[in-house]
């Protein structure tokens, strides 16, 4: 019988996830298109690999193991699964028609909502991933200033400028590389430190977990705009959900450009590209960025529905209160386990269970932790990627299991089992770790 929430399952049942994943070898590479999502990231052998159904915060594999899930489909799903306003305008959209030969008017009327939440958006253009907009910024940022160096501190997809920073950029040209930097997060100094006369643009995630301190994005903000180099916020996890107009509205900084997508559609796919005039019109004749799916109206149509209920609803307050008693709650029954070695950090709509090596690997830690949380019904990763689905209920039952959880894992700790007590293979390291980070520019000669 498949599991539901509950502290006393056994480990579920994952029989044809696994029949699923077999046939996927060596058919997908990685067999999975979402590195988040992939077999890496869960302990296999136990972490169900393929969900098939998702209603409000909860979720159902392929074998029929219930689970209240975190993941948020890696951050999508800001009301949460099969939301009712959301998909009644998707399904009304879908009787007229997906996309068009013309233009559609849900173009103009999204952007001009969207022109009255975001703090620069003076101009809007769509796209459907991420890494489209990030990678249209870079370049409108090339235009603009007719530099060429990008300087990035974060993830912002899979595209050259930015990969070529990581481990993985096998396949880049040497020339690439050499235009992308990186620097340190709350360290001003690395920034100054990075910048030459051909940097063009500055780019990063406001917030991740760490918070700003001593005014570092704002004195960011002000060094940029002393050295003509173009701000990008890349807002993919903070636009829509630390507020509404995201981390511009919430620090009271207005970038130059700036990306969204994850939260502002509910799992549909779609991007957004928000900036000054000024830049953005050199989209019109002098750079090309035009895709065929960027005015695909079953995504406008979820965005409009869905930026209503975020307002309506005042969403990002429900998301930072819901977060604060899992973050908060975590960290109680880690205090009172004496349990020294985990916290939960980053800001209460999105916070990360953190573990330090004194206690052994960390990658075990977070394995065990994820281990027993699945068993109990909750799919973890680490992290609370919250949703306005998450009800009191789920939060008040996710506090049981990650006490259970956490008393197994003190236990693997003080009896120095981390490995021994895993039923599968542990996690992986996560991607976001580049090498040779904060590297500076080449000086000319």
């Amino acid at each position: 019988m498949a599991n539901k929430i509950s502290l006393t399952n056994s480990f579920p049942s994952i029989e044809k996830s696994n029949e699923l994943y077999n046939r996927a070898l060596g058919l997908i590479p990685s067999v999975t298109q979402t590195l988040a999502k992939g077999p890496t990231q869960w302990i296999n052998g136990v972490a169900p690999k393929y969900l098939v159904k998702g209603k409000g915060s909860h979720v159902w594999d392929v074998d029929g193991n219930e689970y209240i899930d975190y993941m948020m489909g890696v951050g999508p799903l800001s009301l949460g699964y099969a939301y009712p306003k959301v998909d009644e305008a998707i399904r009304k959209q879908l009787e007229d028609g997906i996309t068009f030969s013309m233009m559609h008017p849900l173009e103009v009327e999204v952007a001009e909502m969207i022109r009255y939440i975001i703090p620069n958006a003076e101009a809007i253009r769509y796209s459907k991933t991420g890494a489209d907009v990030t990678s249209a910024a870079v370049r409108l940022s090339r235009a603009y200033t007719g530099k060429n160096k990008i300087l990035c501190c974060g993830y912002h997809g899979w595209h050259d400028w930015y990969i070529a920073v990581t481990a993985r950029n096998l396949g880049i040209p040497e020339e690439v590389k050499s235009f992308s930097f990186t620097f340190n997060y709350n360290d001003i100094e690395s920034v100054k430190s990075s910048i030459d006369d051909d940097v063009a643009a500055v780019i990063l995630e406001p917030v991740v977990f760490q918070e700003p301190k001593d005014d570092f994005l704002h004195k960011l903000a002000d060094l940029c705009k002393e050295k003509g180099i173009v701000l990008i916020f890349d807002e993919m996890w903070t636009g829509f959900r630390m507020a509404i107009g995201g981390a511009q509205e919430y620090f009271g900084i207005t970038p130059d450009l700036a990306t969204y997508s994850k939260a502002v559609a509910n799992g549909m796919p779609i991007s957004i590209l928000t900036g000054k005039k000024e830049i953005m019109q050199l989209a019109d004749e002098d750079i090309f960025f035009y895709t065929t799916f960027g005015g695909e109206a079953l995504s406008l149509a979820a965005v409009k529905a869905t930026i209503e209920e975020l307002r309506d609803k005042n969403v990002p307050k429900f998301l930072n209160e819901q977060g604060a008693k899992l973050k908060n709650g975590f960290n109680s029954i880690a205090q009172k386990l004496g349990m020294d070695y985990t916290k939960a950090i980053g800001y209460n709509w999105r916070s990360m269970a953190a573990f330090d090596e004194k206690a052994g690997d960390p990658l075990l830690q977070k394995s065990l932790m994820q281990q027993e949380m699945i068993k109990r019904g909750v799919l973890w990763q680490g992290f609370h990627n919250m949703c306005f689905s998450h009800s009191d209920a789920d939060v008040e039952y996710t506090l049981q299991a990650l006490e259970e959880s956490l008393n197994v894992l003190r236990q693997a700790v003080e009896k120095n089992k981390l490995k021994e007590m895993l039923h599968g293979e542990p996690v992986q390291p996560v991607f976001r770790k580049v090498d040779n980070f904060n590297m500076k520019p080449v000086k000319k000669i």
